[in-house]
């Protein structure tokens, strides 16, 4: 099992407005984050800072590609673009991975 994490910002003054949308995330989402082996993804907030971690069941490079093809993902992240600042990776349309340094299993 492969494990991401990323981090971003939520828009001053759009906490509640970004956590509504998560409340009420798009069944379709749900279902293509599904097929691309996505599992265990809590996304935490700090300050206005937020921090993401999920597992990649199927490996990170097949989630990062079943992501960049899905026509669901593109239109949640368009969804997301009033509320949130995110860093792209224009080579994988995802968001930067941040480097692993420390593990305890």
């Amino acid at each position: 099992m492969e494990h991401v994490a990323w981090k971003g910002r939520v828009k001053p003054g759009c906490k509640e407005e970004y956590q509504r949308r998560h409340a009420e995330i798009w069944p379709e989402l749900v279902e293509v984050l599904q097929q691309a082996g996505i599992c265990n993804y809590s996304i935490f907030y700090c300050g206005g800072e937020l921090f993401g971690y999920y597992e990649c069941a199927k490996g990170i490079a097949y989630a990062q590609q079943v992501q960049a093809q899905s026509p669901v993902v593109a239109r949640w992240n368009e969804y997301m673009q009033d509320v949130l600042e995110l860093e792209m990776d224009p080579q994988t349309g995802a968001q930067p991975q941040l480097e692993q340094v420390f593990r305890l299993d």
